[in-house]
């Protein structure tokens, strides 16, 4: 147990008026008790957030204490006047066996399809499925920088962003650590246009989605900031996104039609060896 929690609970116990006398049937050392369940200083260390000292602390402990303590009497008190508690035990026995069959179909997942879809794979259904992977809105290739409207050097940056050369993002990104409010250099993927609508002051962007198909420098500003947007490359709404951005999704969804193979055929052995070995009884024929 932390020494923050120590002093937090020590605090609490005061607060509360103290701990039960009664001796837990659990491991752990008790810090209150409803009804027979009890709640443990073990407990409460899992769940304190990192960082919280003093007054914190103390506050922290004192509302979990008081949330668990109000559950349980509120539990108590449901679980007296709730009538139908047969079928409450059989939704949670139910809920119980598929948390465990998922559990464990998904371990099974894990160690069979990890790493298992190669980039031929993913081709393959790009090349297959193009219609999927049209682009719902405009996307762009680019760099963005927000900086001070004041900033020294404008003309300069302004070259930086316009000129596409590996020495001069050098420069760009050693002057934007200390300068710039926000700097994105995104020539490497793709991202939708409606991000720097909400970036920077441009009404543009949001009424005219092939802005800047022909527009591949915007610079605004504003009382505080000046905004530079470089177009590298424009994708209009409607063409096929580039296998580059389709490939996480194909990935997902590759992996998702395998699970489902995986866990039917899994299902589909089980079954015939469960037949083999006689160990499946039917009572009533089913037509």
């Amino acid at each position: 147990m932390t020494v923050t929690l120590k002093y937090s609970l020590m605090a609490c116990a005061f607060l509360f008026g103290g701990c039960s006398s009664s001796v837990s049937p659990g491991a752990g050392t008790p810090l209150a008790e409803v009804n027979g369940a009890f709640l443990y200083e073990e407990d409460v260390d899992r769940v304190m957030p990192v960082g919280l000292h003093g007054a914190d602390s103390v506050n922290f402990v004192k509302q979990y204490v008081r949330d668990w303590v109000g559950d349980a009497l509120l539990y108590k008190k449901a679980k007296d006047n709730v009538p139908d508690n047969q079928r409450i035990e059989e939704l949670v026995s139910s809920y119980r066996k598929t948390l465990i069959m998922h559990t464990y179909q998904e371990e099974l997942v894990k160690q069979k399809l990890s790493g298992a879809i190669t980039d031929a794979e993913v081709e393959q259904y790009y090349n297959q499925n193009p219609e999927l992977f049209r682009a719902d809105a405009p996307y762009i290739k680019g760099l963005f920088v927000k900086v001070p409207v004041n900033v020294p050097n404008l003309n300069t940056l302004r070259g930086w962003c316009r000129n596409n050369v590996e020495s001069n993002l050098d420069r760009l990104e050693k002057f934007c650590v200390g300068t710039a409010v926000n700097y994105d250099y995104f020539f490497d993927r793709w991202l939708p246009v409606s991000d720097f609508a909400s970036k920077m002051p441009l009404a543009a962007l949001k009424s005219n989605p092939g802005y800047l198909s022909n527009d591949k420098n915007v610079e605004v500003k504003d009382s505080l900031f000046c905004y530079i947007l470089h177009v590298e490359q424009f994708l209009p709404k409607g063409e096929i996104l580039p296998l580059e951005y389709a490939q996480n999704e194909i990935k997902e969804i590759l992996v998702n039609q395998k699970r489902t193979e995986f866990i039917n055929q899994m299902k589909s052995e089980l079954y015939r060896e469960a037949s083999e070995d006689k160990k499946i009884k039917y009572y009533k024929t089913i037509d």
